[in-house]
């Protein structure tokens, strides 16, 4: 199994909106993709910013790549993304993930 998590940051009072988007664009396409596991959403305020972590578990690389393209580990946003991200990391982490 592989564990596909993307970093976000969007100004505090973005954050429910954000939220809302993430679930109607990201979590909803993860969940449409043969070999996705799980999708989770992680959020934390931090004063006047929110990170946004989303954690998805994959069965391995190639169903990672139908969600997102032979460049796997570059990260992918969509249109409304600029709105409310304050940056955009380029990559995504990777990680073999083991259950017991």
């Amino acid at each position: 199994m592989i564990t596909r998590i993307w970093h976000g940051i969007t100004e505090a009072k973005h954050a429910d909106e954000y939220l809302k988007y993430v679930e109607d664009t990201g979590l909803s396409d993860y969940k449409k993709v043969d070999g996705n596991l799980s999708a989770k959403l992680l959020r934390r305020i931090e004063g006047n910013i929110c990170h946004f972590l989303t954690v998805t578990e994959w069965d391995s690389y190639e169903d990672i790549k139908k969600f997102a393209g032979n460049d796997f580990e570059r990260a992918r946003y969509y249109p409304d993304d600029k709105k409310y991200l304050l940056e955009f990391e380029e990559h995504v982490s990777h990680y073999e993930t083991f259950q017991y």
